[in-house]
């Protein structure tokens, strides 16, 4: 994608700077410093030591589920393999992984193992590896592209919460099917109302994911989650990425201290409250561009 600077109404075309990025250590070690800003996740370890290899990034997100993230230092078919490889070693080393977690946030953080999933990051990927892909419903692809004057552009290439299928419903092992319905039949006609509309004003922002196939909530999402919805039958609680925003009626709730990924939330009960949360809403979804 091109990128241009604007300065006195004029434009200039921002160039590439491939060679941003040393080799694949270097890209690895840049997104584990920051990679809470960059896909709004929590680290945990690189190069973490499995039996039969060693995982680049293992992370949480703003859910607490569990992350393993593959990077490929230009364009290498093969990242998806091995992105399914360690997958397979995570679903059977759950107690290593809640372990790991413990040590390195706390024991008040529990993971939430109803939705893990893989984020392959690469300049570019081949075809083979982009219709592979959609054969699973726990692979993300994000292709990095560094630019002169220090500019780093994030696209996601791939994401199961594009695919309208896999967005819309999930069936678990036991038939139980985890999609829209699922979260809105609990809820009373006035709550309903309330998460329609929010859900119609957030989904006219730019670059918004709707991820309705877990069992704790809805989550929307640019690169980042900026806030996730868990419902009772007569509330919404609107969780946000940090606790403090132009707030006048002091309605975000300070819950960093609970061990979530988001640090503040807002229970509304009222369609009257709808343009003020969903101003915080923005607020939260602005920190992720």
């Amino acid at each position: 994608m091109p990128i241009f600077q604007i300065k006195n109404k004029k434009v200039a075309q921002v160039s590439f700077d491939l060679n941003y990025f040393n080799n694949e250590a270097d890209l690895r070690d840049f997104f584990a410093d920051n990679l809470e800003d960059l896909l709004g996740m929590r680290f945990l370890a690189k190069e973490y030591s499995t039996t039969d290899g060693r995982i680049d990034t293992l992370a949480i997100d703003e859910t607490n589920a569990p992350v393993i993230i593959e990077y490929k230092w230009g364009q290498n078919d093969a990242i998806f393999t091995q992105g399914l490889f360690y997958f397979n070693w995570l679903r059977k080393n759950k107690k290593h992984f809640d372990l790991l977690v413990a040590n390195k946030l706390g024991k008040e953080v529990k993971v939430n193992w109803s939705s893990p999933r893989v984020v392959l990051v690469s300049q570019g990927f081949d075809n083979r590896t982009i219709i592979a892909v959609q054969e699973v419903d726990y692979v993300e692809l994000i292709r990095y592209t560094p630019y002169k004057q220090d500019i780093l552009y994030l696209e996601t290439v791939y994401s199961p919460n594009k695919t309208q299928a896999l967005k819309e419903q999930v069936k678990t092992p036991t038939g139980e099917t985890y999609d829209i319905n699922y979260h809105l039949n609990k809820l009373s006609p006035e709550i309903k109302e309330i998460f329609y509309k929010l859900q119609e004003k957030i989904k006219f922002l730019p670059s918004v994911d709707e991820v309705a196939n877990q069992k704790t909530g809805i989550t929307y999402r640019t690169t980042k989650s900026f806030t996730r919805f868990e419902f009772g039958k007569s509330y919404i609680n609107v969780l946000l990425r940090e606790p403090k925003y132009n707030d006048p009626k002091k309605f975000v709730k300070d819950v960093a201290s609970f061990g979530w990924g988001y640090k503040g939330m807002v229970k509304i009960k009222s369609i009257s409250e709808i343009n003020d949360v969903f101003d915080l809403i923005k607020q939260s979804y602005e920190q992720t561009l």
